[in-house]
């Protein structure tokens, strides 16, 4: 492990490291030195991540205090010697930004993410750390409100912009087959942790019949629960629910007709326009990428099915919904005809040997979105009209092997997500300046839509606050157009 702790400040505002200091968290106080500590500042990069923890409490006995006092520009690094003698020492840094200080004490004694507690009654500000003690690495971010955090975001920003959070087969929640199963936990509770984007796999119950609107909620050829069917229209509830009670929020639902039977793409298009996505206040079934304020209190619809010839003259014979029909089939990187999806979805991990494959495309994806520039409006509109098109960049971090244990879905997500939230703390949008040796930012650092399995689980969410993280650089550039 390199002795010199990395602070990389994902947030958008610059960061003032004000001190550090060690205390011994053993019962024990015995132990008398600590390691001689300097600095050496040097500019690097990486980015950030997750949950909250108990408020630090004072240290009862402080080994070293030392006031440092160094700037930490947003989207920068820098890089201190500090050399711990032993496991029982906690590191505590204070960090300040606009006269408000706020404290953290690591390494805690969960892996999630940290909440720094604030010095001051009131706090404006809010952050998260995360600590990859492994690699002497510490991110800061601004801590999102996870049930609403687009609210921050402006109305004219393209929703292909935003790094959002998503999930795999969402609904999989149930008792299931383990191949089936892809989720912790249930569709309310990851939307109110910060996913916004849902993978729905639908299969019709009786596409013969014009007034009948059932839609099995299915993975593959299987129902996604052993109990019996779950339905479209009861997941649609619970989306619509929290919409309204979080109505700056959006949610993208991408719906793939699966399962067995008769039905046709063309009999789901009927079903999904007369009996559910009608209504023009919950439902963007325009054919195009929306701006945020067009799609805020909806479910944006991309569909990865073809349509009837009914549904072909909606929106003056555009179509209807976000044209995903000829989706690549695993895939590391390929663009949908229609040029509004760019995705990673190469699933056939046949072993586990395969699992690094697996990572090194997710994150070639991740950079293949962080490198965009979101066109934004200035005070006389946009400076070209249209804007260039900034496609989703839609990234699969899931794949499968029904035969084989260790490629089940839940595994293959034990090592893939820490992979992730390791790369984008310490990696994403990392530019190396060749003549200074010095870490800069690309892009806009977008990861796009990220789409995940097993997220949630044990209140594990640092994959999301990562993901949700890497909008600050959007934010800082939409409040200084």
């Amino acid at each position: 492990m390199d002795s010199a702790l990395t602070i990389r400040n994902l947030t958008s505002r610059s960061i003032e490291f004000k001190t550090y200091g060690y205390y011994v968290t053993a019962p024990s106080l015995s132990r008398g030195g600590m390691a001689n500590i300097t600095q050496n500042v040097t500019s690097l990069f990486r980015n950030t991540t997750t949950s909250a923890a108990p408020p630090v409490a004072e240290p009862a006995a402080t080994f070293v205090h030392q006031d440092v006092s160094i700037r930490i520009e947003p989207f920068s690094s820098l890089k201190i010697d500090i050399k711990p003698q032993s496991t029982n020492e906690t590191l505590q840094l204070t960090f300040e930004t606009e006269g408000e200080q706020h404290r953290l004490a690591t390494p805690t004694p969960t892996s999630n993410s940290t909440e720094l507690e604030p010095l001051a009654d009131n706090p404006r500000f809010k952050f998260t750390a995360i600590h990859l003690i492994e690699h002497s690495h510490l991110t800061l971010y601004s801590s999102a409100y996870l049930s609403s955090w687009m609210r921050s975001l402006r109305d004219d920003t393209p929703l292909s912009a935003l790094s959002i959070p998503g999930t795999h087969n969402s609904p999989t929640c149930h008792r299931a087959l383990p191949s089936v199963r892809c989720q912790a936990t249930s569709p309310p509770e990851q939307l109110d942790n910060g996913v916004r984007f849902f993978d729905i796999r639908v299969q019709p119950e009786a596409p013969l019949d014009a007034t009948k609107d059932g839609l099995i909620l299915v993975h593959g050829v299987f129902p996604i629960s052993l109990t019996g069917n779950k339905y479209l229209r009861d997941l649609l509830k619970e989306v619509y629910t929290f919409l309204e009670r979080n109505p700056s929020e959006t949610v993208i639902m991408s719906i793939k007709r699966e399962g067995t039977g008769d039905a046709n793409d063309a009999q789901l298009s009927r079903i999904l326009r007369d009996h559910y996505a009608s209504d023009p206040a919950r439902w963007f079934t325009a054919p195009r990428i929306p701006y945020l304020g067009e799609a805020r209190g909806k479910i944006v619809l991309i569909r990865r099915f073809s349509l009837d010839d009914s549904l072909k003259s909606e929106w003056g014979g555009a179509g209807w919904g976000i044209d995903a029909e000829n989706w690549a089939d695993n895939t590391p990187n390929a663009t949908c005809p229609s040029g509004d999806i760019c995705v990673q979805d190469f699933y056939e991990v046949l072993e586990t040997v395969n699992i690094d494959k697996k990572i090194q495309y997710s994150k070639d994806h991740l950079e293949r979105a962080a490198k965009c520039v979101c066109t934004l409006p200035g005070p006389d509109g946009f400076p070209s009209d249209p804007p260039p098109k900034q496609p989703f960049y839609i990234n699969f971090l899931t794949a499968s092997n029904f035969w084989k244990v260790g490629c089940w879905p839940e595994k293959i997500a034990a090592k893939l997500n820490p992979a992730i939230v390791d790369f984008l703390c310490r990696k994403h949008n990392e530019v190396v300046n060749a003549e200074s040796d010095q870490a800069q930012a690309g892009g806009d650092g977008s990861t796009g839509i990220v789409v995940c399995d097993w997220v949630g689980y044990k209140g594990n969410w640092d994959l999301v606050r990562c993901i949700v993280g890497m909008n600050a650089k959007l934010e800082m550039r939409e409040r200084n157009t």
